[in-house]
């Protein structure tokens, strides 16, 4: 597997940074175009993303830094060199996360409009991302027969690329991508189509991607780890925890939204 795009002989694009780059101009692209349908100003998106998208990265390799911790006390050369892969996509959730909350308090804007805004973007980020990791060979599952990946009926060029260290490897990356897709469409679905409360957007993200995460994690074999608990698990769980509560606090508030096209 080539894990470089372009080479330049000074300088190398690896598919892996491609794939990213691509991930944050879409998801950029869906959250201005959102946030225009709810009347908020550009120049506010335009600071929620640049700083957004800064410490969601910041976030996403500390934590990924912090859990390989031995590894890059070893080599600390390499822990800004994020081009070679580990950004763990629940720490840029959690550190964007605070962001936009101290950011909503700062312009005095609902914060769960806000995240409804951000979540269907994120996730197809999320789905795009996903092919980065399969070009570095990360987010794989376990060993299996090379039958197994040919039944799945998937191109060669992702078989051949799930040959890992002298073993085929289940496509995990391939799944939650899939699924994260799905949950892309499942989100336009509703904010499109169905009268729904400020909030029942970013409910349905965590409780769709916090599910999805979890199950993957089970086939997953590279996950990280603290002790011999699956990390991504607990903290899947606990999206999904957080999804459901958001979900019927905002039944409760009773603050609906419509989109254009319900309007008209």
């Amino acid at each position: 597997m080539n894990s470089v795009l372009l080479d330049l002989g000074f300088l190398k694009i690896k598919w892996y940074s491609f794939f990213i780059f691509i991930a944050f101009i879409t998801a950029s692209i869906i959250i201005y175009r959102e946030s225009k349908k709810k009347n908020i100003k550009e120049d506010i998106i335009t600071n929620l993303l640049f700083y957004g998208i800064l410490i969601g990265i910041l976030g996403a390799r500390t934590y990924f830094v912090l859990f390989n911790l031995d590894y890059y006390l070893n080599n600390p050369q390499e822990i800004l060199m994020i081009w070679n892969g580990g950004l763990a996509i629940h720490g840029g959730i959690i550190a964007t996360l605070i962001f936009v909350l101290i950011y909503s308090k700062k312009e005095k804007l609902n914060l769960t409009l806000l995240t409804d805004i951000i979540v269907v973007g994120l996730i197809i980020a999320q789905a795009i991302g996903r092919w980065g990791n399969f070009f570095n060979q990360e987010a794989y599952g376990r060993i299996i027969e090379l039958s197994y990946l040919k039944n799945l009926h998937i191109p060669k060029f992702i078989i051949n690329g799930m040959y890992i260290d002298g073993n085929y490897r289940e496509p995990t990356f391939l799944y939650e991508s899939i699924l994260n897709v799905i949950g892309f469409i499942i989100l336009l679905v509703l904010r499109k189509n169905i009268k729904i409360h400020t909030g029942t957007l970013t409910s349905i993200y965590l409780i769709w991607y916090g599910l999805v995460r979890f199950f993957i994690e089970i086939l997953r074999s590279d996950s990280l780890m603290l002790g011999n608990l699956k990390i991504a698990m607990l903290v899947s769980l606990t999206g999904v925890i957080i999804g459901i509560i958001v979900l019927i606090r905002s039944i409760k508030n009773n603050k609906l939204y419509i989109d254009d096209k319900i309007e008209n």
